[in-house]
């Protein structure tokens, strides 16, 4: 992932005519292309795959697997033929199931587990039961990914720093990106680009800034100019 810009692309979006005239006009900006939950359970493994063939772009599948440690394996085996750069598990399924979908992923997917969802903080994570607040507990999930053999974590912005400290050459992916100004909508730790890369990010996952932006194309053009300028 080093050599590809930061940015990628959060289309999130059931319909295939949308994604294309958003990957179209954020392409020039863009590292790659994520495809989450809502996109996937529509259009499935194929139409998926003709996405990514059309855009040429490296794709991030964001499913976050979390079951069972056999059927976590076999569903990585099953979006193999995809080829994503990046695939996702969550942290939370344990030690067992993270072994598990390392072992399954292909050699050229990097693996990483989502640990704090950027739309929870301290107030939610008790509701569940954890009693530690969102630092401590990404601190605890990520050290349970690198103990399994991952590549890295999803994390939010605000708890990137002291993974960076803590995992130096760890895939660092931090989603619920905000421009200066915008709206943070659902996310609830949020940075802006400049700073959560300044933080330590290694990439950076933007969606509605871009996606619901007037000009999306302008819209992916700006970041990439604030990091540009910052790098």
């Amino acid at each position: 992932m080093s050599n590809l810009p930061p940015v990628f692309l959060a289309v999130d979006t059931t319909e295939a005519s949308r994604a294309r005239a958003l990957i179209r006009a954020a392409q020039p900006h863009i590292a790659g292309v994520k495809l989450g939950l809502e996109w996937f359970c529509a259009n499935g493994l194929s139409s998926t795959g003709s996405l990514m063939a059309e855009c040429g772009l490296p794709l991030f599948l964001d499913l976050k697997f979390h079951d069972i440690p056999n059927t976590v394996a076999a569903a990585v085996k099953a979006v193999a033929p995809l080829q994503p750069a990046l695939l996702t598990v969550h942290a939370a399924g344990g030690l067992a199931m993270l072994a598990a979908a390392r072992d399954a992923a292909p050699a050229a997917t990097q693996l990483v587990a989502v640990t704090v969802l950027t739309s929870l903080d301290a107030a939610d994570l008790g509701a569940t039961g954890v009693t530690e607040d969102t630092a401590a507990q990404a601190v605890r999930l990520a050290d349970l990914a690198r103990a399994a053999g991952l590549d890295g974590v999803v994390t939010s912005a605000r708890e990137v720093s002291s993974l960076r400290a803590r995992w130096p050459e760890g895939l660092l992916v931090v989603p619920g990106v905000r421009p200066a100004g915008a709206d943070a909508g659902d996310q609830k730790r949020v940075m802006t680009p400049r700073e959560a890369m300044a933080a330590g990010a290694s990439v950076l996952v933007v969606g509605r800034p871009i996606s619901a932006a007037d000009d999306p194309a302008q819209a992916a053009a700006s970041i990439a100019a604030e990091l540009a300028a910052w790098a």
